[in-house]
C-alpha cells in the first residue's frame, strides 16, 4: 500500500512539475546510500540495548522470574 501511495504521489509530481520529478527519481538512490550508515547505527544501538536489558535481567531470570508482558513482534 505504501508503494502504491508513493507511486501515485510521484505521478502527481510528474504531472505538476516533471523536471522536479526526474530530479527526485535520479537522487533517490543517493539519498538511500546516505541513509545506510544511520540505519546501521540504529541497528547497532537496538542490539546494544537488547543486550543490556538481557544482562540486567539475568539475575531475576536465574531466580525464576517470568515476564508476563507480551513481547513485541520482530
Amino acid at each position: 500500500m505504501k508503494a502504491l501511495t508513493v507511486l501515485l504521489l510521484w505521478c502527481l509530481l510528474w504531472v505538476l512539475c516533471w523536471p522536479l520529478a526526474l530530479l527526485a527519481l535520479l537522487l533517490w538512490p543517493l539519498a538511500w546510500l546516505l541513509s545506510l550508515p544511520f540505519r546501521l547505527v540504529g541497528i547497532t544501538f537496538s542490539a546494544l540495548f537488547a543486550f543490556l536489558r538481557a544482562l540486567l535481567m539475568l539475575p531475576a531470570r536465574l531466580l525464576g522470574h517470568t515476564d508476563r508482558r507480551p513481547q513485541p513482534a520482530q
